[in-house]
C-alpha cells in the first residue's frame, strides 16, 4: 500500500503502484477530472507519474487550473502543441530546446524556412486542430543509447548532441509522444492537449544554439498560453501597453541615452544629456542619504591584477562571466573590474583597525564589466558596463543586525520614494549539498539565521529561494513590480562571513580585549545598477519622470515673438532658481508648441501672452492636470521647488496584473 499525506494533512492508502491521478480518483470523480499534474515532495510531476515506493508517507499536491504551476505545466505542452504545427507546416524542422519563459513559452528550431507575422495564422490554426484532437501526452523512459538512436532516427542532430554532451551523466532519459509528434523531454505535461486553453503565437527572434554566439543561429518562436480568453487578451493588453513603455524605444524618442554596437561596443550605454541629468539626480539624492547615514566616500579603478580577483574567489568562479584577461610587461595580467568589494577589501587593509571604528562604511558609484552574452544583451537592463551604487560594510558580529537592518531601509526607503513601492524579499540561501560555495558551514548557517531574523523584526514577508546565494554569502533581493505587473530584480543586500577570512583577504580589527577579530562584510546597493534600475524607471513612468527627476522642468512658450523679450526674462529667472528650463520662442501658434511640450513629457510648462506680460505673470500648464491658471513668478517658482524638494511622484498608474509567472527550462 502507499501511504499519501495531503496539504491540510489528510492521509490515504492506496494499492501499489499509485500515481497522482489515483489520489485524485480516490478523492471524488470531479476532481479525477479536473487534475492537471501534481506536486510530489515539492518537485512538479504529470498526472501519471509513479508515487515513490516508500514506507513513510509521501506529500501530495494535486494541481488545477487555479493552481500557478498547473499554468507553467500546460504552457510547455503548448510548446509541443507549436513546434508539432510547425513540422506540419514545414519539411525539414530540427528541434533544440522549447523551454516556459515569463509570461509564456518559445521553441528554438533550425528551419531553411524563415518564420515571419505572415506565418503566424497558419501556425495557430495548425494548432487548434491537434487541440480539438485532445490525444495524451505520452511519457516514454528508454535507456541512454536506445534514446540517442531514437533522435538520430528522427534525424533530430541538436537532441542528438544533447544527450552525447550536456546529458552525458544520465543514463536513463525521457521522451513526450502525441500522436506523431515524439520529443525528447523531461516534463511534466497536462494529460492530454485537450487541456490547453487560449494560446498565442507572439513573435520570433534569432537565438544561437546553446547561447554560444560561434554557433548556427536558430529561430526562437515565441507563444503564450492561458486556461481562458479573457486571460490571454487581457495578456496582450499587458504586451501592447510593455511595448509602449520599452525604455529602448522611449530612450531614443527623449534623447536619454544610445548604444552603438558597431563602433563603441555591445551592452556599452552612451549616456546622452537628457539621460545623464536624470542619473546625476539619482546619484546626487543617494549621495546625500549616504553621508546622513555614516558612508565615506571612496573611489578604485576599473581595472585590477587577475591575483586580486583569485583572492577573492570571483576568478575562477565568475570566469566565464569576465573579460578575457589583459596581459601587460612582465607577464602581469588584469582584469577589468568585475565586482567593487575586492577592491573596497584592499581599502580596509591599508592599516590595522579598532573596533572603536566599526562600522566602516566605504560606498562608491563604480563601474563594473561582465561579460554577457550577445544573446542576452537587451537595452540598459541588461549591459557589459555599468555603474553600481555599491557599498561594503566591515563590522562586528555583533553589529550585522543593525547594519543588515539599516540596509534594508535605506533600499525600502529609495523605491517608495520613487513609486516603486510594490515589491517582495527574496532571500537567497545556498543550495544544500552544493560544492559551489566557499568558506564555513557554520559561518553560511549563522549569516542565513540574521537575515531572516532582520526581515522578521521589520514585519517585511520574504521568501527563501535556495541555490540563489553569492557563492561567498546569503542575501536579500529587492523583486520590484512595475506599474504594469512586470517584476525586476533591482536591489540586493549580501552578508559575507568568507571573504574577510584568512583564507581570502585576512579583514581583521583589534577588539576591546586586545586581540584580533575577523570582520564581518555587508555587500548592498540599493539601486542595483544605474543602467538597469533608470531602464525600469524609464518603463515605470512611460518617459514621464517626476519633476525632480525631469530633464526638463518647465518649458517657456511664448504666444508670439513680441513676447519673447518678457518670457526670456521669465527664464532667467527660473534659471537662477536652479530649475531645469527651456524657451520655446518659434513663430509657431500656441496649440502646436503645447502639443510639442506634452509628447516631449515636460511636467510643466508657463504660457506668456499679453495678458501675462502686462500682469507680470505665468500661465501655468500641468502635464497631468492642464490649465492652472495665471501665477505670479515667484509664486510658480516656490510650488516647482516645494515639489521637487518633497521629490513628489505624481504620475497616475494603470495597476494591471503581472505579465505572467516566472516560468523554468523544462527541456533536458
Amino acid at each position: 500500500m502507499a501511504l499519501v499525506r495531503l496539504p491540510d494533512g489528510t492521509e490515504l492508502q492506496l494499492p501499489s503502484p499509485a500515481t497522482p491521478r489515483d489520489v485524485a480518483a480516490a478523492i471524488g470523480p470531479g476532481l479525477a477530472k479536473a487534475a492537471l499534474a501534481a506536486v510530489i515532495d515539492e518537485k512538479t510531476v504529470g498526472i501519471d507519474a509513479p508515487l515513490p515506493d516508500r514506507e513513510e508517507a509521501v506529500d501530495v499536491r494535486l494541481l488545477t487550473k487555479k493552481d500557478p504551476e498547473a499554468l507553467d505545466v500546460m504552457r510547455h505542452s503548448c510548446a509541443h502543441v507549436m513546434a508539432r504545427a510547425i513540422m506540419r507546416l514545414h519539411e525539414g524542422v530540427r528541434l533544440a530546446f522549447g523551454p516556459t519563459v515569463e509570461g509564456g513559452f518559445y521553441y528554438d528550431i533550425d528551419l531553411d524556412h524563415p518564420i515571419s507575422e505572415d506565418d503566424f495564422a497558419a501556425i495557430e490554426a495548425e494548432m487548434a486542430k491537434i487541440v480539438k484532437l485532445d490525444e495524451p501526452f505520452e511519457r516514454i523512459e528508454e535507456p541512454r543509447d536506445q534514446a540517442l538512436q531514437i533522435c538520430r532516427d528522427l534525424e533530430q542532430s541538436y537532441k542528438v548532441e544533447h544527450i552525447d554532451g550536456g546529458l552525458a551523466d544520465q543514463e536513463t532519459l525521457s521522451f513526450y509522444r502525441q500522436g506523431e509528434f515524439l520529443d525528447l523531454c523531461r516534463g511534466p505535461h497536462v494529460p492530454s492537449a485537450g487541456a490547453i486553453g487560449a494560446f498565442k503565437v507572439l513573435s520570433v527572434a534569432g537565438a544561437y544554439w546553446k547561447g554560444d554566439q560561434n554557433r548556427k543561429q536558430l529561430q526562437r518562436v515565441y507563444g503564450t498560453a492561458f486556461f481562458s480568453k479573457q486571460d490571454l487578451n487581457e495578456h496582450l493588453q499587458r504586451i501592447e501597453e510593455a511595448k509602449r513603455r520599452d525604455h529602448r524605444v522611449l530612450g531614443k524618442q527623449l534623447e536619454l541615452f544610445t548604444i552603438n554596437p558597431e563602433m563603441v561596443g555591445s551592452g556599452l550605454v552612451l549616456w546622452q544629456p537628457k539621460g545623464a541629468i536624470i542619473r546625476n539626480g539619482l546619484e546626487t539624492f543617494v549621495r546625500d542619504e549616504l553621508q546622513m547615514r555614516g558612508y565615506q566616500p571612496v573611489y578604485t579603478p576599473n581595472i585590477g591584477r587577475i591575483e586580486l580577483y583569485e583572492t577573492s574567489g570571483h576568478y575562477p568562479y565568475y570566469k566565464d562571466s569576465m573579460f578575457s584577461p589583459i596581459t601587460l610587461e612582465h607577464e602581469e595580467q588584469y582584469l577589468l573590474k568585475p565586482m567593487n568589494c575586492p577592491h573596497h577589501a584592499m581599502i580596509y587593509k591599508t592599516r590595522p583597525r579598532s573596533y572603536r571604528e566599526l562600522p566602516l562604511r566605504l560606498a562608491e558609484f563604480g563601474t563594473v564589466y561582465r561579460y554577457e552574452q550577445s544573446g542576452e544583451l537587451s537595452g540598459m537592463t541588461r549591459v557589459r558596463g555599468f555603474t553600481q551604487d555599491d557599498a561594503h560594510i566591515f563590522c562586528t558580529s555583533e553589529q550585522v543586525p543593525d547594519e543588515f537592518r539599516g540596509c534594508i531601509e535605506m533600499t525600502q526607503m529609495v523605491l517608495d520614494l520613487l513609486g516603486l513601492a510594490s515589491y517582495r524579499v527574496r532571500l537567497g540561501f545556498r543550495e544544500p549539498g552544493s560544492d559551489k560555495y566557499v568558506g564555513d558551514a557554520a559561518n553560511w548557517d549563522k549569516a542565513e539565521r540574521s537575515l531572516v531574523e532582520v526581515c522578521t523584526s521589520l514585519g517585511m514577508e520574504f521568501t527563501v529561494e535556495h541555490g540563489e546565494a553569492a557563492f561567498y554569502g546569503p542575501k536579500a533581493d529587492f523583486v520590484v513590480t512595475d506599474c504594469i505587473g512586470r517584476e525586476w530584480q533591482l536591489g540586493t543586500v549580501q552578508l559575507d562571513y568568507n571573504l574577510p577570512t584568512d583564507e581570502r583577504f585576512g579583514l581583521e580589527y583589534i577588539g576591546a580585549d586586545n586581540k584580533p577579530h575577523q570582520a564581518v562584510m555587508i555587500h548592498r546597493a540599493p539601486l542595483g545598477s544605474m543602467e538597469r534600475f533608470i531602464g525600469v524607471l524609464i518603463e515605470h513612468f512611460a518617459g514621464a519622470f517626476p519633476l525632480w527627476l525631469a530633464p526638463e522642468q518647465v518649458r517657456i512658450l511664448s504666444v508670439s515673438q513680441k513676447f519673447e523679450e518678457y518670457a526670456r526674462r521669465v527664464e532667467q529667472q527660473l534659471r537662477a532658481a536652479r530649475l531645469r528650463v527651456t524657451g520655446d520662442y518659434r513663430p509657431e501658434k500656441i496649440g502646436a508648441k503645447i502639443r510639442d511640450g506634452q509628447l516631449e513629457l515636460t511636467p510643466y510648462m508657463f504660457i506668456i501672452g499679453g495678458r501675462e506680460v502686462e500682469s507680470e505673470t505665468v500661465a501655468v500648464r500641468d502635464r497631468l492636470l492642464g490649465d492652472l491658471g495665471p501665477m505670479k513668478i515667484d509664486e510658480a517658482i516656490a510650488k516647482m521647488q516645494a515639489e521637487i524638494a518633497a521629490k513628489q511622484v505624481r504620475q497616475s498608474f494603470d495597476s494591471n496584473a503581472g505579465l505572467g509567472e516566472r516560468g523554468t527550462n523544462n527541456e533536458y
